[in-house]
């Protein structure tokens, strides 16, 4: 089934409530998120291109209200729908104030939720959080990246390197070309394929991620492709693999560059013939799934030593993205910082934690060895270790100023020792007996010690 392209969140603390207007907007063709909580809404507003939120009023811990409040201030374009069991002339004018734009009372009619709905997305229209600005210096990302949240998928960032990585996942988030991700550690290679995956007109079908690395070598080729009853000890009965249970979908394989020869052979077959055959099987599948690789190994080297199928490397590679290290995105920074600060302050302390400018700019400064998954976990220890705000005391030491003494002198073992024994004789008033005791030596070897 395709869904036009507006995400609503429902949220509802009412789980009846909740499958009955997932069920009505799926008749019409929506693509629809669920909240039993404001805390969980907020998770998914946070992480998600959302059209139109749907919000009931009176919910446990933290009421509707505040949801409403809140999107109104960090998301102000999106329209916002009001369902409630118990209406009131407060509640209505609060909701209104915020920019709802309907306000239905329990029970309605799925005529009256539609026509609700349809005022809410007509109220958004050309003004929708995934709305940007023609007129500035990035005028290229218009279409791809949303001026408020600068976000696209799971994707944060208004660098015109991550726009460039954009615009590719764009052209190819439609098809089923192979594409081959590289980058550094921790660059965010997985959210990259997820976007190209979710993004597109396949995203109701499966992704399946699978990390080559973590997998031992001689079980990544019966996990990839199945294997048969009795193709190996301990094969008690018929499995189908990865590649199976992405059929229809996308397939991502994390450091290829470990993959084995036999997976290389094997996914070569996969490539060219568009079908698997399972360990210890004679007959082959066909399968049709978007192949993703990616890898922060150099695969050009490895083919060099013949650690990497050449021939492989080329059919992977139709198209190349290259994901680029943080230290040369520095202006997303601050972005990534905020959705870290959201996220873990939600998680830990129940509410949106800051950051000084003084621990801003130490951030800025750093160039980030291990990318964005360095600062998530820089970001989520100082959340833990502060109170309301993180400062610079709240800061590893290794972010922080370090002074580059120049280096001293290499002086042989015996000057080193003259110079201690010097050091204990004028500590103890050259008292030789005690020296001695400190050294942990005798007078005799003290006095030999000096005549040398």
């Amino acid at each position: 089934m395709q869904f036009k392209k507006e995400n609503i969140l429902i949220v509802d603390d009412d789980i009846h409530i909740l499958e009955l207007l997932q069920r009505h907007l799926h008749s019409w063709n929506y693509h629809t998120y669920k909240a039993v909580s404001v805390k969980e809404a907020v998770q998914i507003l946070r992480d998600t291109n959302i059209g139109l939120l749907i919000t009931d009023l009176k919910m446990p811990e933290i009421d509707g209200t505040e949801l409403i409040k809140f999107v109104s201030e960090h998301y102000p374009h999106m329209p916002k729908l009001v369902i409630t069991g118990y209406p009131s002339v407060q509640d209505s004018l609060v909701a209104m104030k915020s920019g709802v734009v309907d306000y239905l009372t329990k029970p309605f009619t799925k005529e009256e939720l539609k026509t609700a709905i349809d005022k809410s997305m007509d109220h958004g229209v050309g003004s929708s959080n995934n709305s940007v600005s023609s007129k500035n210096s990035h005028d290229k990302k218009a279409d791809v990246i949303g001026a408020k949240d600068n976000s696209y998928g799971e994707i944060i960032g208004n660098s015109e390197k991550i726009i460039d990585v954009i615009q590719i996942i764009e052209r190819v988030k439609d098809n089923k070309a192979t594409i081959f991700i590289k980058g550094e550690s921790g660059t965010g290679k997985e959210l990259v394929a997820r976007a190209i995956h979710y993004q597109g007109k396949f995203s109701r079908a499966p992704f399946i991620s699978v990390n080559c690395g973590g997998i031992p070598e001689n079980l990544l080729e019966s996990e990839l492709f199945g294997y048969t009853k009795g193709a190996f000890t301990g094969a008690e009965k018929e499995r189908v693999g990865f590649f199976q249970a992405a059929n229809g979908g996308t397939i991502f394989l994390d450091e290829i560059g470990n993959a084995s020869k036999a997976v290389q052979t094997r996914l070569l077959r996969v490539l060219q013939e568009k079908e698997v055959v399972k360990v210890g099987a004679q007959k082959a599948e066909k399968i049709d799934v978007r192949i993703i690789t990616a890898t922060n190994s150099n695969l050009k080297e490895m083919i060099s030593k013949d650690a990497f199928r050449e021939d492989l490397y080329y059919r992977l590679t139709v198209v190349e993205i290259s994901v680029p290290p943080l230290r040369e995105r520095k202006q997303d920074i601050a972005l990534l910082v905020d959705k870290f600060l959201f996220k873990y302050g939600v998680e830990y302390k129940d509410r949106f934690i800051k950051i000084s400018p003084e621990a801003s700019r130490i951030l800025q400064r750093y160039d980030w060895p291990g990318n964005i998954r360095e600062l998530e976990n820089v970001i989520q220890r100082a959340v833990i270790m502060c109170d309301k705000e993180i400062g610079v005391a709240h800061l590893p030491d290794t972010l922080k100023y370090s002074i580059d003494f120049p280096k001293g002198e290499l002086p042989p073992l015996k000057e080193i020792e003259k110079r201690y024994i010097r050091k204990v004789l004028n500590a103890t008033g050259n008292n030789k007996t005690k020296a001695a005791e400190i050294l942990g030596i005798d007078r005799k070897t003290i006095r030999q010690k000096l005549s040398e």
